[in-house]
This record gives C-alpha cells, sequence and structure tokens, in this order.
C-alpha cells in the first residue's frame, strides 16, 4: 500500500515509529551536555543550510558539511560517554550493534567518503570531466559543496535502502524522515542545553526521568 493510501491507523503507526527512533537515538546517544550543545549549533546551521538549498545549493552543501555535520559528529566521536550506559542499562557495544542508523563504524566511513571529495578535486578539478571547469578557489569549493551534497543525500537513499532488507520500508522511510528532520527537532530538544553548559552540567541527568 502507498503512502497516499495508507490509513490513519498506518499513519499513526509511522508517526510513533519516529516518536520511538528519535527517543532512542536521544537517550542512548545524547548523555554528553557538550555533545546536546554541538547538535544545537548543528541544528541552527543545517536549517540556514535548508533556506540556502534551493537558492545555492553548492554554499548549503558547504554550510552543512563544513559547519553542522562537523560540530555534530565531533560531538559523538570526542564528547560522548562510550563506557557502561547505567541509565539504559546497556553497554557502548549493544548500543552500537541496534543502532538504526549509521552507528560509530559506519560515521567512520560516511566521513571518510566526506574527506576524500577534496582529494578527489585536487587530482582532477572536473572530477574526471563530470563537472565544467571553474577557476579560482571558488570555483574548487563550488565543485565541492556539489560533491557533498550528493554524498549527503546518497547516504541517506543508502542507508534508507538497506534498512528496506534489514527491517522493513517503513523502518528505512521512518528513519530517512527523522536525518532530514534531525534539525528542527534537534533545536527544539537542545535549544537549552549550551545555558546548562554554562552552568556547569557535563552530563544530562534528565535522561533518567524520562
Amino acid at each position: 500500500m502507498t503512502m497516499t493510501t495508507a490509513t490513519a491507523e498506518e499513519r499513526i503507526g509511522f508517526k510513533a515509529h519516529l516518536a520511538e527512533q528519535r527517543w532512542d537515538d536521544h537517550r542512548y546517544y545524547h548523555h554528553s551536555m557538550v555533545n546536546q550543545s554541538l547538535h544545537f549549533v548543528s541544528a541552527v546551521t543545517f536549517l540556514c543550510a535548508y533556506a540556502l538549498l534551493f537558492k545555492d545549493p553548492a554554499i548549503a552543501s558547504l554550510l552543512a558539511w563544513g559547519v553542522a555535520m562537523t560540530s555534530r559528529q565531533a560531538g559523538h566521536f570526542f564528547f560522548e560517554p562510550k563506557g557502561y550506559d547505567h541509565v539504559n542499562e546497556a553497554t557502548h557495544e549493544h548500543k552500537e550493534d541496534i543502532k538504526i542508523g549509521y552507528n560509530l563504524a559506519r560515521k567512520w566511513i560516511l566521513m571518510s567518503i566526506w574527506a576524500s571529495c577534496p582529494v578527489l578535486l585536487l587530482i582532477s578539478p572536473t572530477l574526471f570531466g563530470a563537472f565544467d571547469p571553474l577557476d579560482g578557489a571558488m570555483g574548487f569549493l563550488r565543485h565541492l559543496g556539489i560533491m557533498w551534497l550528493v554524498v549527503g543525500v546518497g547516504g541517506i537513499i543508502f542507508r534508507a535502502v538497506h534498512l528496506f532488507f534489514l527491517y522493513d520500508v517503513q523502518t528505512g522511510l521512518v528513519w530517512a524522515t527523522k536525518i532530514v528532520t534531525d534539525p528542527f527537532n534537534d533545536f527544539k530538544l537542545y535549544h537549552k542545553s549550551p545555558i546548562r553548559l554554562i552552568k556547569g552540567e557535563r552530563i544530562d541527568g534528565g535522561l533518567a526521568t524520562h
């Protein structure tokens, strides 16, 4: 059954599944107030990139990858606790195994592809004929922005389709919806985190009360 002919019950199921994925991501992977604060910075930057996307996709992509994604992933890689999670009674390894989207291992692969893009452009400024020649640093950056946009969209599509086979179509569509709407949700969820961090909080103790 297609989404256009889905029943009200199925639509509610989709929304409930989306809420579940969002809650699992928050409670398992956002204990650190530094991580939450970086996610707020990322959310604001992504929202700016969304606003620019249809006007100048290359610049929007540079903003999204150069600021939003780097701050977001730095929070996960460097600040999020990776020991035993007493709140959820789960090891870091268990959480990585059940992670629906990109766990840290998959993120290393994605970020390696991202980092390889400027290297490829230095080797071939037209990406072996895929781009029209553009002069100067700005031309290089515009080509890079388009490459990063393709990597970002491709990464979402690839993992969503992968989830179709691992779980079901709805799981993949819910995850893709979550990723695209994360900046809005993260803005709402973490807008107070920088103030809490400044006040001295390092770990979100409120997770234990949800």
